[in-house]
C-alpha cells in the first residue's frame, strides 16, 4: 500500500469553508453527480489535490470538473488555470471545465458531456 502524503491543514481547512458555500452551479451539478448517481462513479467535492482545491474529483475516474466564474475570463486566471491544468494532467487526471452560466442555463448537455468522458 501507498503511503499518504501529509496533508496541508491550511489547504483542507479552506476546503472545508468552500464546502459549506457552494456557487448556485456547483450545487446544481453537485445535485446530479453526489451519491454515485452519475455512471454509478463517487465524486468529491472541493477536494484537495497538491496545492489545488479542485471543485469535484473522482479518484476512480481520474477526473476533475472545474465550474468556472466570470473571474476565470481574466488574463491572470486564464494563465493560472492553464497552470493548474497541466499540473493535474501530468498526474494523469483528466480536467473538464464549464463556465457557471454552462451549468446553469444548459445542465443537461453539461450532464452529458461528462457522461461522454465516463463512459469512453
Amino acid at each position: 500500500m501507498k503511503p499518504r502524503m501529509p496533508r496541508n491543514l491550511a489547504l483542507t481547512q479552506k476546503a472545508r469553508e468552500l464546502r459549506c458555500n457552494l456557487t448556485e452551479a456547483e450545487q446544481r451539478l453537485w445535485g446530479s453527480l453526489r451519491g454515485r448517481q452519475m455512471c454509478g462513479v463517487k465524486f468529491r467535492r472541493q477536494h484537495p489535490i497538491d496545492l489545488y482545491i479542485v471543485d469535484f474529483y473522482s479518484h476512480e475516474a481520474r477526473l476533475v470538473i472545474e465550474i468556472d466564474g466570470g473571474q476565470h475570463n481574466e488574463e491572470v486566471r486564464l494563465l493560472y488555470d492553464a497552470e493548474r491544468t497541466t499540473a493535474l494532467e501530468a498526474k494523469g487526471i483528466r480536467v473538464l471545465r464549464f463556465w457557471n452560466h454552462e451549468v446553469l442555463a444548459e445542465t443537461e448537455g453539461v450532464l452529458e458531456c461528462i457522461r461522454e468522458v465516463l463512459e469512453a
